[in-house]
């Protein structure tokens, strides 16, 4: 059976949620409604008239696309323009159109790790972080034989990771009383009188983006008709999430080998490079879009090469007088994210026995053609 329009996007924001995005970027439904069966969703990395009459003709219902259709405030919508014919046509054919811009570029797995991936980098950390997850301190407190019970949902659903260790928790055994009154249904004692139970307090920390979860799975697993627990902030800092990525080769190339790379695992024809050919290059950055502003940032990371789109000529200039060298494969080589999103999708819907078809755009949207 074919999904929902409000569950495919609940699914693809499991993975990018909208307040991994920078304030004031032009992300989620821009066009059209998604309270409706999907047949058919595409992916794109933009939505130009050629990608919607694509979608038109595979009876496309959703689009979900990296680059904003609106980005700028609109001051007419004509159809004798581009930008009106695609309104239009989106409209008339019930399209509707999603957009996931930075929260897709910072989420794990995102463009810029699939940019880091494909050329192999390891260690990877943020370029510039725009996020730190919230971390919870869950207190709960468990009968002695549902403990293990409680405890392996818990973490079944994500709780309890500190840094690189997992199943996380502190467990101290005490006696909690409680006196269940008319009307309840206790899984211990009864009603009227005091009782005493030999009981675990479980600790555990849960990211904030998961709690709901972590409650609804915790509860589900405790045997008490009310569940006493706790949840508490925490100043411990969560996992950080950003733009860019930095990472290391796994062994060291020149920049111009690494320029050969990345034409190649990009699928690119050409990159424009910047720097002495010959550089030994180790530490690498890399940031999907434009990247012009970030090239100092990059050297402050320690990177020997900036990988990244639309480097204008005087930040190039800057670049070399500085001594840092840069790959600029062009803003399209984020056409890396369609397969993978597309995958994701196939993925959960294959998992939830899902009917509805996910389609890959075939458009070339590259305004360049180079010579």
């Amino acid at each position: 059976m074919s999904a929902n329009g409000q569950t495919i996007i609940q699914l693809l924001e499991q993975w990018t949620p909208k307040y991994y995005a920078v304030p004031d970027d032009k992300i989620g439904l821009q066009l059209g409604t998604l309270n409706k069966k999907i047949d058919n969703v595409m992916v794109t990395l933009d939505v130009t008239e050629q990608v919607v009459d694509e979608a038109i003709e595979n009876d496309v219902g959703l689009i979900i696309a990296h680059h904003p259709i609106i980005f700028r405030p609109l001051k007419h919508i004509r159809t004798d323009f581009s930008a009106g014919r695609i309104y239009e046509k989106c409209i008339k054919h019930d399209i509707a159109v999603y957009i996931a811009h930075t929260n897709l570029d910072v989420a794990e797995g995102g463009i810029n790790d699939m940019m880091a991936n494909a050329l192999g980098l390891k260690d990877l950390s943020p370029l510039e972080e725009v996020h730190t997850e919230k971390l919870n301190k869950l207190v709960v407190f468990v009968p002695e034989e549902a403990h293990n019970n409680v405890l392996k949902s818990i973490f079944a659903a994500g709780a309890g990771w500190i840094g690189d260790y997992s199943h996380c928790s502190f467990n101290i055994k005490g006696e909690g009383t409680f006196l269940p009154h008319v009307d309840t249904d206790p899984y211990i004692g009864e009603q009227g009188k005091l009782t005493k139970v030999n009981e675990i307090r479980i600790e555990t920390i849960v990211p904030q983006s998961i709690q709901r979860k972590v409650i609804q799975a915790m509860l589900k697993a405790h045997p008490y008709e009310e569940v006493a627990y706790d949840l508490y902030p925490m100043d411990l800092k969560g996992k950080s999430f950003g733009l860019g990525r930095v990472g290391r080769l796994p062994r060291i190339k020149t920049l111009e080998e690494l320029s050969e790379l990345v034409k190649l695992n990009y699928d690119v024809t050409m990159v424009k490079t910047v720097g002495i050919l010959n550089k030994p290059i180790h530490k690498v950055a890399v940031l999907g879009g434009s990247g012009s502003r970030y090239v100092q940032q990059a050297k402050y990371a320690g990177a020997d090469v900036l990988i990244t789109g639309d480097i204008d000529f005087h930040t190039a200039q800057d670049a070399l007088a500085d001594g840092m060298s840069i790959i600029d494969p062009g803003h399209h080589a984020e056409k890396i994210m369609i397969k993978h999103v597309a995958g994701y999708l196939q993925k959960e819907f294959d998992s939830k026995n899902i009917g509805t078809n996910v389609l890959e755009s075939n458009i070339n949207t590259d305004p360049f053609t180079f010579l």
